[in-house]
């Protein structure tokens, strides 16, 4: 079995991480992704009062004995209340493990991290942000390369070089992913010198994930060629499955279309109405290249197994 410093750190059985999506990682699918030997990431921004939040947390101590985060968003628009209050309820509820993303940490939010005894994952973009965040206590980095889906920044550095251009840069353990969808590229984040892998367009294609299977299926069938980037007109690039809602944000911004009209079609309340049933072209839907390697739709358990299995057999066949 593959043993890292993620691994040893988190308490984990697989240094597989899942991605934060917004909708999509609550209480119930973070469950199922802790339960199934990795670390599941309570999206945090997807509770409007501190009341649902602390339900949420309190579902998943119900569900799984394993570990589990919660993420903290750091972009002004996703917090839905003060994120102290987020804070709150996880020091109540003995929490362990955080993760934010976006701007860097408040400082006091940091210091807050650290009198609670948590873990402190910071994901972000590039070298300066992770260094920033080291100096600041960050316990463990996070980034991903162009190839993945949902936010990719401005940088634009594929997988193959991001990764071990932070781990050298930083003392950190370093969480690395970016269109990862199978076992060899497990086995090439560990290559790079990643302790750990994250994972989110794999796992939107999984029997737990909280969309609608007709948008499963469709992304199962998707090549490496149907995604594209979004909102680089607004200073919020995006990868996304190519689908109605993607071209027309495509065309809006071709006219010079303003913040406005644009959040209009991109809103993630289409989104939430797309996975919960309303067709597969009414919303955005963050998904990385990585998709055109995806095949079925497999529990959360059986795929991290699998993924395991066949990173060993890649990293072994060498020696």
């Amino acid at each position: 079995m593959i043993k890292t410093k993620i691994t040893q750190m988190l308490g984990i059985k697989y240094p597989l991480i899942g991605g934060t999506m917004m909708w999509i990682s609550d209480a119930n699918f973070v469950s199922a992704i802790s339960e199934a030997g990795g670390l599941g990431i309570l999206a945090s921004a997807i509770y409007q009062t501190k009341e649902s939040f602390a339900t949420a947390v309190d579902t998943i101590l119900a569900k799984t004995d394993k570990p589990f985060a919660v993420n903290i968003n750091l972009f002004p628009a996703m917090r839905a209340i003060d994120n102290n209050e987020y804070v709150d309820v996880m020091i109540e509820r003995g929490v362990k493990i955080v993760e934010t993303s976006g701007h860097s940490a408040p400082a006091e939010l940091c210091e807050r991290f650290k009198r609670a005894g948590m873990i402190w994952i910071h994901k972000c973009v590039g070298v300066r942000y992770a260094l920033k965040v080291q100096k600041m206590g960050a316990d463990i980095i996070t980034v991903v390369g162009y190839e993945n889906g949902g936010a990719t920044g401005k940088l634009d550095i594929g997988t193959m070089v991001l990764v071990p251009t932070i781990v050298d840069a930083v003392d950190l353990p370093v969480i690395g992913g970016g269109g990862i969808s199978d076992g060899r590229g497990v086995a090439a984040i560990l290559s790079l010198g990643g302790e750990g892998v994250i994972l989110g367009t794999r796992l939107l294609v999984t029997k737990e994930c909280p969309i609608h299977k007709d948008l499963k299926a469709t992304l199962m069938n998707a090549s490496e060629l149907d995604t594209m980037l979004v909102m680089r007109s607004i200073n919020a690039t995006h990868r996304v499955f190519i689908n109605e809602a993607a071209r027309e944000c495509a065309r809006l911004e071709a006219a010079n279309a303003g913040f406005e009209e644009i959040i209009k079609v991109v809103s993630g309340q289409h989104s939430k109405q797309m996975y919960d049933g309303n067709g597969v072209g009414n919303g955005i839907v963050s998904c990385g290249q990585g998709i055109g390697i995806v095949h079925d739709i497999p529990s959360v358990k059986t795929l991290f197994d699998r993924l395991m299995q066949e990173a060993q057999s890649v990293l072994t066949r060498f020696n």
